[in-house]
């Protein structure tokens, strides 16, 4: 099989370079009553991050991108809407599943990476035929989550790093897989929903399988509710789930802090904006739209994939 080797030389550097550059010229205004020293740090980080980026985009190059129209039968704008009876039935469905095959297997996160980066590596590679290498290096933090406080990790797309910012329970293995499809190249929301969903859920590992399935409640739950906290919160304790999945699920909707709160409301906006400007439908895609491109894809007589991909 072809295989392709993307450095992501910016990931292992020991801080984010985007910090760096942003923060040290003002950290040394501070420290050392000057700017120059920071500046000149600033420029070199510039440097390294600029350096592996253009590495990396010469080596996708020659990727074979997945054509999801083709694959899957639908893609952004091809979806059609998943009716809230068949919502409710799949909530149900997945609650059963996640009571049955509950596992409270913790892996660290180092090992977890690596398992994860594998299996999406080995998903992408049975669609393209091409197996894709890239960094399983993950961040704890970055100023990202001073900008989305709303935002569980992040991918900065073009040098390709990735930070955590929280112990996202048993939701880790999706977070981390969503924003390692970023690292691949696929930039738009929708794709690394999917492609994090299929990859975890053909792994075989019980622990990658719970992540993928309550991912995938989570955002029909938050379709049913919309912005509505107490009933999204209603509606997990009508599930009748396991006091740990439960825990799991209602932690994603806490009470925001004054400045989460504020934050959050104006930097969403922005990103919805940011997301429709480049084609997509707006923050929407990470729960309706993924929920409608499962099914979508379930439902379609075109797609070159097979439908139980998408089966509860």
């Amino acid at each position: 099989m072809d295989e392709i080797r993307i450095p992501n030389d910016a990931t292992y550097a020991p801080f984010s370079l985007t910090d760096v550059i942003a923060t040290a010229p003002l950290a040394s205004r501070l420290l050392l009553g000057a700017t120059l020293p920071g500046r000149v740090v600033s420029a070199a980080a510039f440097g390294m991050y600029a350096g592996s980026a253009m590495k990396d985009w010469v080596s996708r190059r020659d990727m074979r991108w997945i054509d999801f129209q083709r694959e899957f039968g639908c893609d952004v704008k091809t979806l059609q809407e998943m009716p809230d009876s068949v919502r409710r039935d799949d909530i149900e469905k997945l609650a059963r599943r996640l009571n049955d095959g509950w596992t409270d297997e913790k892996i660290p996160r180092e090992d977890l990476a690596v398992s994860v980066n594998a299996h999406l590596t080995e998903f992408i590679a049975g669609v393209t035929g091409q197996r894709v290498h890239t960094s399983s290096e993950v961040r704890d933090f970055t100023l990202a989550k001073l900008v989305f406080p709303f935002a569980m990790g992040v991918c900065d797309i073009v040098s390709g790093d990735v930070a955590l910012f929280r112990d996202t329970g048993i939701f880790e293995p999706h977070v981390i897989c969503h924003e390692f499809v970023h690292r691949k190249g696929y930039w738009k929301e929708l794709h690394a929903q999917g492609l994090s969903y299929f990859s975890l859920m053909s792994s075989g590992d019980p622990v990658l399988v719970q992540s993928a399935l309550a991912e995938r409640l989570h955002r029909q739950l938050k379709v049913l509710t919309a912005e509505d906290a107490q009933a999204y919160h209603d509606l997990v304790d009508h599930l009748g789930m396991r006091k740990e999945l439960a825990e799991e699920l209602h932690s994603l909707r806490p009470d925001p802090g004054a400045y989460e709160g504020s934050v959050s409301v104006v930097m969403k906006r922005l990103y919805d904006e940011r997301m429709k400007l480049t084609g997509q439908n707006g923050i929407s895609d990470y729960d309706e739209g993924f929920t409608n491109f499962l099914w979508t894809f379930s439902n379609s007589g075109q797609a070159r994939q097979e439908a139980r991909l998408a089966a509860v």
